[in-house]
């Protein structure tokens, strides 16, 4: 069976061009794996601090997000250094960081609670 998933630089480099034609400050912090890497999202909320999701599947097999750091909205230095420690259990993990006060990101994927 054929892998019908699109590669990891490719998905991110389109979720990328759409925040900056809307324009919504976003960042790769770290580059991973270029075709299969898993993805973590810092909401950075500015003044209301930063959120921290992980990529993951539902039990359907669906694009989702779990939260990270109990789902609290932390200080930006915790959410970093989260990020780092999971850097480097897996290197191949992509870091992407969103600026948006509301918490908004482009990524599809619902959040599991």
């Amino acid at each position: 069976m054929a892998n019908d998933r699109i590669p990891t630089h490719l998905w991110i480099g389109g979720h990328l061009r759409r925040c900056h034609a809307e324009g919504v400050f976003v960042t790769v912090a770290h580059k991973g794996d270029p075709t299969g890497g898993l993805v973590v999202l810092k909401l950075n909320m500015l003044e209301h601090g930063c959120r921290v999701l992980s990529q993951t599947r539902d039990l359907d097999g669906e694009l989702a997000w779990m939260p990270a750091l109990e789902g609290k909205t932390v200080p930006e230095a915790d959410a970093d250094a989260y990020i780092q420690r999971a850097i480097k259990r897996d290197p191949d993990l992509w870091a992407v960081e969103v600026e948006d006060k509301s918490g908004w990101h482009p990524f599809e994927g619902r959040v599991l609670s």
